[in-house]
């Protein structure tokens, strides 16, 4: 059974879906997690991402997730199809549409899979920070409201939300970040987590500039196990661009959990207007 916790939280509120069919769920969008246009893409991939959680055909936990804002989302009703095309011996693949008033509005490819023991290496590190508890949280503002459903500490990179904000050499944000109200880390959070940062241009010009993703993919590097080992404690996040030109930018980020550990790299594609 699921904790209250889990049940009462609003991030599953806002994701829940229900099951009208094999494959086919009905949601409906949370006027909390609302963005400037639509809601928040973060929520987005989590419900989609939910919608293979809740299916009694998948197998594994998730391993990976892409996304593909193709449209709009408007307030209200969406229908979610998930299909699983294909399952192996090891991972599974599966293929998503959400569908509003009937037209498409995302997709999205999830593959999940069964994680066994291997031999193991991490390449990267995390950034050196001070601790969580010593990190102010810092004051968001009211707008867009999908905000106020995280506590985020920053440590560089504040961008537009930073008092006499001005253009700056490099993108680059880092902080700590957890839902709130605090929740015990699994799949649907980290998958929302990964979304949490301003827009790099946003950072880099230090001003709102209109800004939308294109596509979104997430890689899983913590099984289940680590990351309920996390429990509500923040994770640290970190994130920056690479290029910016013609209309579009992308994204890298990575999320850690407090102990040094990978959780998920994401990559963003990200439309801008100058």
């Amino acid at each position: 059974m699921k904790s209250t916790e889990t049940l009462t939280h609003p991030l599953d509120l806002a994701t829940a879906l229900e099951r009208s069919d094999e494959g086919v769920f009905l949601g409906h969008t949370a006027a909390g997690y609302s963005n400037m246009v639509g809601p928040f893409g973060g929520l987005t991939a989590a419900t989609l991402l939910r919608a293979v959680l809740d299916d009694p055909r998948r197998v594994g936990d998730p391993l990976s997730i892409t996304v593909n804002f193709a449209g709009p989302i408007a307030d209200g009703p969406f229908t979610i199809d998930a299909d699983p095309v294909r399952t192996n011996r090891t991972t599974q693949h599966w293929m998503l549409t959400l569908r509003q008033h009937g037209a498409v509005a995302t997709t999205a490819t999830v593959v999940s899979g069964l994680r066994r023991q291997t031999w193991t290496d991490t390449e990267i590190s995390p950034p050196t920070v001070p601790a969580a508890d010593s990190v102010p949280v810092t004051e968001l503002p009211e707008f867009p409201s999908w905000l106020r459903n995280y506590e985020m500490r920053f440590i560089e990179g504040t961008g537009p939300v930073s008092p006499g904000a001005s253009e700056q050499p490099t993108s680059t944000t880092t902080l700590w970040v957890r839902d709130t109200p605090a929740r015990t880390l699994d799949f649907l959070a980290l998958t929302s987590l990964g979304d949490v940062f301003f827009p790099r241009v946003m950072v880099r010009r230090g001003a709102f500039v209109p800004a939308s993703t294109v596509s979104l993919t997430t890689y899983f590097h913590a099984g289940s196990e680590a990351l309920t080992a996390q429990a509500d404690r923040p994770i640290l996040a970190t994130a920056r661009a690479q290029h910016f030109g013609d209309g579009f930018f992308d994204q890298t980020a990575q999320l850690w959990s407090d102990t040094g550990e990978p959780l998920a790299i994401s990559h963003q594609l990200v439309y801008f207007k100058d």
